[in-house]
């Protein structure tokens, strides 16, 4: 397993991020400071790099900072195949680009995981309290950076899923339509609905292939994690479709044959009342990523602890998928992610993090004494108005 990491980092006008200039040390570093001052910012500067958005789920243009034409970020990465990755975007016409090593590839998505990183922050939380979406999210985001194959099927589902919806909700534009209300209407708006459907279909069976791989490759491992940052029941990772007719096991649950023709079967027995909603009701945008401890589901019934637990959890499988894919140890950027736990948890979650991080870390924490005993060794930076500066010296 090869290390990488980030030698050179230059970042401009992001957030609240004037101008940042920064050779991180090849083991990493700590970013000290108290809360506003930039610490997040700074982490999300670097994913941004990677999934080319904003991990806190905010508009390109909420992160330009104030009074500035436009933000841009550049790394310099040591030990990976691409050198040099930047990113830039331009308020005024919203364009945003990407270049590797000085060349801007022919489509944005092509820039994605220039550099495999993972970031744990409290935030994580909504992982397991938060709505179903938010878990596709997490998935989809893993498996897009992990596999082009599933990158180009979820853009072209979410291309027909917003044509097909787009259709729905459209107005009838049947001129006989007040002479012949019935069947004239009705066959003019399924022919528009459905001819989105085989492409749903195609790309859909993709998503629900994958992802239901990716849960049953990881389920086994999310139970050993769970239980050795100190969860005392049976944790499950499970992944529940939500249309008839795809099962969850057994032999050819997921050939793309049986689960292209069991969506299409469900997109069409749906319509009627898709059309009467305006809203397409069966496929892999309405699915769930199950997080269940002895069989009660975490969102519901789970404690504060037990949910950071379990988004942890996620964060290292993660990390997992990407070291796998790349070969090489992500950049794990650590946002005070011992927040709100407990002595015990912490101990255990610091544990496992040294156990499964051979690559470089960038930690942000609001105090000194924040820093973990097993990350004290790394070099300390203080931040204040988003200004950086080496710890002992004084701000520009």
């Amino acid at each position: 397993m090869s290390v990488g990491w980030i030698g050179a980092l230059s970042i401009r006008d992001f957030r609240n991020l004037a101008r940042v200039e920064l050779e991180p040390p090849e083991e990493g570093l700590v970013v000290v400071g108290d809360n506003g001052e930039g610490k997040t910012n700074f982490l999300e500067a670097i994913q941004y790099l990677q999934i080319l958005r904003s991990f806190r789920g905010a508009l390109d243009r909420e992160l330009v900072r104030f009074g500035q034409p436009g933000f841009h970020i550049m790394a310099e990465l040591t030990g990976a195949p691409v050198h040099r990755v930047s990113v830039g975007f331009e308020r005024a016409g919203r364009r945003k680009k990407a270049t590797l090593d000085s060349v801007e590839p022919p489509r944005l998505s092509a820039a994605l995981g220039a550099f495999p990183a993972v970031v744990f922050s409290p935030q994580d939380a909504s992982l397991v309290a938060g709505a179903p979406s938010i878990r596709r999210r997490f998935l989809d985001v893993v498996l897009a950076l992990t596999s082009p194959p599933y990158l180009a099927a979820l853009q072209r589902y979410r291309a027909a899923l917003a044509r097909r919806n787009a259709a729905l909700r459209a107005p009838l534009r049947d001129p006989l339509r007040d002479a012949q209300p019935g069947a004239r209407r009705r066959g003019s708006a399924d022919e528009r609905v459905a001819v989105w459907e085989p492409a749903l279909a195609e790309h859909g069976a993709v998503l629900w292939r994958e992802r239901q791989r990716w849960v049953e490759r990881n389920a086994e491992a999310y139970r050993e994690l769970s239980a050795s940052m100190g969860e005392r029941g049976v944790s499950t990772l499970r992944y529940a479709v939500g249309a008839p007719g795809v099962t969850e096991g057994g032999p050819g649950a997921t050939a793309i044959d049986h689960l292209e023709a069991a969506l299409r079967d469900a997109l069409q027995k749906k319509r009627p009342l898709d059309m009467r909603r305006g809203l397409t009701h069966s496929g892999p945008h309405r699915d769930e990523i199950a997080l269940l401890l002895d069989e009660r589901d975490l969102r519901t019934f789970g404690s504060a602890g037990q949910q950071r637990t379990a988004a942890m959890a996620l964060r290292l499988l993660e990390a997992a998928t990407l070291r796998a894919h790349s070969g090489r140890e992500p950049v794990v950027l650590l946002d005070d992610p011992f927040a709100e736990l407990d002595a015990r948890r912490s101990a255990r979650i610091l544990e496992l993090l040294d156990t499964h991080r051979n690559g470089q870390t960038i930690l942000a924490v609001p105090r000194e004494s924040d820093i973990p005993e097993g990350l004290t060794r790394l070099e300390r930076w203080r931040i204040s108005a988003g200004t950086l500066c080496a710890a002992g010296r004084v701000a520009p």
